[in-house]
C-alpha cells in the first residue's frame, strides 16, 4: 500500500505524541521534499523539527520532479507536491487535512 502524507497531519500527530499510529496502520509513509522542508521551517515547533531531523525508518522522503500542471496556487508547496507524488506513484491513499487540497486530490 502506497500512502502519501502532507505536512499538517504529520505535524499534529508528532505534537500529540501519536505519530507512531501511522506505521501501525500503513507500515510505510511517503512524503515529498516540500513536506520535509515545511516540517523543518523556521517557526515550526522544535519537537517537529527534531523529529524530522531524525526521521524514523518507516518514513520515506521522495523527490517530486514534476508538479501536476493544474493545481491551484492557493495550495501550499507541501500540498502540491504531496498530491503530485500520490498521483505519479498511483498511491492508495493521501493524508490531507486542508479542504481545498482534499478537493483537488479527489478530482486529480
Amino acid at each position: 500500500m502506497t500512502v502519501v502524507c502532507d505536512t499538517s497531519p504529520l505535524c499534529y500527530l508528532i505534537l500529540i505524541n501519536h505519530v507512531e499510529i501511522l506505521p501501525q496502520l500503513f507500515n510505510n509513509i511517503l512524503i515529498p521534499n516540500a513536506v520535509r522542508t515545511e516540517l523543518l521551517a523556521e517557526g515550526s515547533y522544535t519537537q517537529v523539527q527534531n523529529w524530522i531531523t531524525q526521521a524514523p525508518t518507516w518514513l520515506d522522503i521522495q523527490p517530486v520532479t514534476t508538479l501536476l500542471p493544474d493545481l491551484p496556487n492557493k495550495l501550499g508547496a507541501g500540498e502540491q507536491e504531496a498530491i503530485s507524488l500520490a498521483f505519479h506513484l498511483n498511491a492508495t491513499l493521501i493524508i490531507l487535512d486542508d479542504m481545498d487540497a482534499r478537493v483537488e486530490a479527489a478530482f486529480t
